[in-house]
């Protein structure tokens, strides 16, 4: 079994080392996809996904693994046409947006956003974009999604802070921009949460070990 890991915007594949030395123990081989949003535009990065999983061994199954926007990355690829010739045996979006995320709508025409986060930022920032991409689940593959809740304050005494207004969140995005009806009533796809902030989410050997225990579960690894 191989899993892939694509990082979110700003981070870089170290982010996800100490979820994927949990993998490691499991007996699972791990990439990772690097990217700079900065100067790569989206579609750059999806066809550089493509020749990756291009190269690995057809008769190996193997996972994706998306952080934030690497979750946007992976269901973008998905979402071409024609899809991988190999699709992976399950996918999995780790604070991923699949709604237009509320900051970057507030932080798209801010230069230094733009400059920052380049195309990318502009499509978490885009409604029909963001609309555009379609569930793995579609392909019928299996997808997890794993959403942090230990984000800001929601509010006290009636208050509703922003930027999330009473919503709950895992600091960066709300639950309700990584949820999507989909991911309902779908025997292939399953929710879970835990008690992380946005940016520790892949480099908790806690989100690990939920993986390794639902492809155990599934008979991927043993």
């Amino acid at each position: 079994m191989h899993a892939i890991f694509v990082h979110g915007l700003g981070r870089t594949p170290v982010s996800g080392f100490p979820m994927l030395a949990t993998l490691r123990r499991a007996g699972i081989r791990c990439q990772t996809l690097g990217y700079l949003a900065a100067v790569e535009p989206v579609d750059a990065i999806v066809r550089r996904l493509g020749k990756h999983l291009a190269r690995l061994p057809a008769d190996e199954p193997y996972v994706l693994i998306g952080h934030s926007l690497g979750g946007v990355i992976i269901r973008t690829l998905l979402s071409t046409s024609p899809p991988p010739s190999q699709l992976p045996a399950h996918v999995f979006l780790l604070g991923s947006p699949v709604q237009p995320a509320r900051l970057a709508i507030k932080l798209k025409t801010n230069p230094l956003f733009r400059l920052f986060s380049g195309d990318a930022g502009q499509l978490l920032g885009s409604a029909p974009r963001m609309a555009a991409i379609d569930e793995p689940t579609s392909l019928g593959i299996p997808c997890t999604v794993i959403k942090g809740t230990g984000g800001m304050p929601t509010g006290t005494k009636g208050r509703k802070l922003p930027p999330f207004y009473g919503e709950e969140n895992d600091g960066v995005v709300a639950v309700s921009e990584v949820t999507a009806p989909w991911q309902y009533n779908n025997p292939l796809c399953e929710r879970v949460s835990l008690p992380l902030p946005h940016t520790l989410l892949p480099s908790s050997p806690a989100v690990g070990r939920v993986i390794v225990a639902l492809l155990r579960s599934k008979g991927l690894i043993t």
